[in-house]
C-alpha cells in the first residue's frame, strides 16, 4: 500500500505540474497581458508603451522562465519603471530591493496580488474557498444520505412502482440544470408574485450568518442535481447485488427481507457509489459558479467568475491550483478507500 501511495502521489505532482503550466499558458497569452498593461496602466496606451509596460515587469519573459519565477523554483525578475522605481516580483513594500528574498513563488507560500481586488491572492482564496466550503458541507449532508436512500429502495424491488417513480425523479432532477431549478425555487418559494416567501432570494446574507432561511435554496438546488446521479448509480448497483447468488441462498433460508438488505445486500451495494460521492467534491468546489452567482453568493465559484472576466490573472492561477489540488487529492482517497471497501482488489 506505501509504494501504491507513493506512486500515485507522484503521479498526482506530474498531473499538477502539467495542467498548471497550460493554465499558466492560456493566461500568459499576448492579448490576455496587453489588456492587463491597459487595465494597470492607461487604456490609452501605445503598443510600444504595452511593450515597456510588461518587459518591465517581467511578463515578455520566455514562459519556462515565467513559469519557473510562479512556481518558485527560480529567482524572481526584477525591473525599473520609466520614472525610475524599481519593481520585482520579490519586493516588499518599505523594504530595500537589495534585501528581498530571491525566491518568491507558490511554493514559497507568495501566491501574488490579485489586480482587481488589489489583496493577496491567497488570503482572498482561503476566505472564499472557506465560504464554499460551507455550502458544500451542507449540500453532502443533505444530497448523499437522500441518494443512497432514493437509490436503495429503488433497487431493492427492481421494476416495482417505487422503483420506476423513484428513477423518474432522480433522472429529471439530474436533467434540470442548475440555473433551471434555481430559478424556480427561486420564483416558487423566495418570490412576492406569488405569494410564497418561505426563504430569501439571496444568500449574500449568509456570509456572515447562515440561517435556514437564507441558505437552504442554494444548497437545495445544488443536492437537486447531484442527487440522482448518485442515486440512479446505486440503484443499479442495488439491483445488480440483490440477483446475486449468495442473496437467493439467503432467501432460501429464510433470513428476513429486511436482514437480507442490510446484512448481505447494502455494503456490497455502495462500494460503487463511493467513488461517485468521492467525485462530487471536485464538481461542488467548481460547479457551484452557477448557483452562487445566481444567489449572489460570494464564494469560489464567484471568485472564479470575477477573474476570468476581470482578466486577473494572479487570482485566476490561484484558484486553479486550488482546484487541481482538489480534485487530486479526492481522486486519491477514493482510490485508497475503494481498496478497503472492496477486498477483491488488491495493490499490485
Amino acid at each position: 500500500m506505501g509504494t501504491f501511495i507513493l506512486r500515485r502521489v507522484w503521479v498526482m505532482i506530474l498531473t499538477a505540474l502539467c495542467l498548471t503550466f497550460i493554465v499558466f499558458f492560456l493566461t500568459n497569452l499576448y492579448p490576455n497581458l496587453e489588456k492587463l498593461a491597459k487595465t494597470q496602466g492607461n487604456v490609452r496606451m501605445s503598443d510600444e508603451q504595452v511593450q515597456t509596460w510588461l518587459e518591465t515587469r517581467g511578463y515578455l519573459q520566455p514562459l519556462p522562465v515565467k513559469y519557473g519565477q510562479w512556481l518558485g523554483v527560480l529567482p524572481g525578475w526584477q525591473g525599473v519603471t520609466t520614472d525610475g522605481r524599481a519593481v520585482g516580483q520579490c519586493l516588499e513594500p518599505g523594504r530595500p530591493p537589495e534585501a528581498a528574498p530571491r525566491f518568491c513563488g507558490v511554493l514559497q507560500g507568495d501566491w501574488g496580488n490579485s489586480s482587481v481586488f488589489k489583496e493577496p491572492v491567497w488570503d482572498i482564496v482561503s476566505k472564499r474557498l472557506g465560504l464554499t466550503g460551507k455550502l458544500m458541507f451542507w449540500v453532502m449532508v443533505l444530497m448523499v444520505p437522500s441518494a443512497l436512500l432514493l437509490g436503495v429502495l429503488a433497487g431493492m424491488r427492481e421494476g416495482s412502482r417505487t422503483d420506476r417513480t423513484l428513477s423518474t425523479f432522480a433522472i429529471t432532477t439530474t436533467a434540470t440544470p442548475e440555473y433551471v431549478s434555481g430559478v424556480i425555487l427561486i420564483a416558487v418559494f423566495a418570490s412576492s408574485a406569488v405569494g410564497l416567501k418561505w426563504f430569501k432570494g439571496t444568500a449574500t446574507s449568509a456570509m456572515e450568518d447562515a440561517t435556514f432561511e437564507n441558505f437552504f435554496l442554494p444548497v437545495l438546488t445544488i443536492a437537486l442535481y447531484g442527487m440522482g446521479y448518485i442515486a440512479r448509480m446505486t440503484r443499479a448497483s442495488m439491483a445488480e447485488v440483490m440477483t446475486q447468488q449468495y442473496i437467493r441462498t439467503a432467501r432460501l433460508k429464510g433470513v428476513s427481507f429486511p436482514n437480507i438488505v442490510l446484512k448481505h445486500a447494502l455494503r456490497n451495494a455502495l462500494i460503487a457509489p463511493f467513488t461517485v460521492i468521492m467525485l462530487q467534491f471536485p464538481w461542488l468546489l467548481n460547479g457551484v459558479v452557477i448557483v452562487e452567482t445566481l444567489f449572489n453568493y460570494k464564494g469560489f465559484g464567484w471568485t472564479l467568475v470575477q477573474a476570468a472576466g476581470n482578466n486577473d490573472i494572479e487570482l485566476l492561477l490561484g484558484v486553479s491550483v486550488v482546484s487541481v489540488f482538489v480534485v487530486l487529492v479526492t481522486q486519491l482517497i477514493s482510490d485508497i478507500v475503494y481498496v478497503y471497501l472492496n477486498p477483491r482488489i488488491k495493490v499490485a
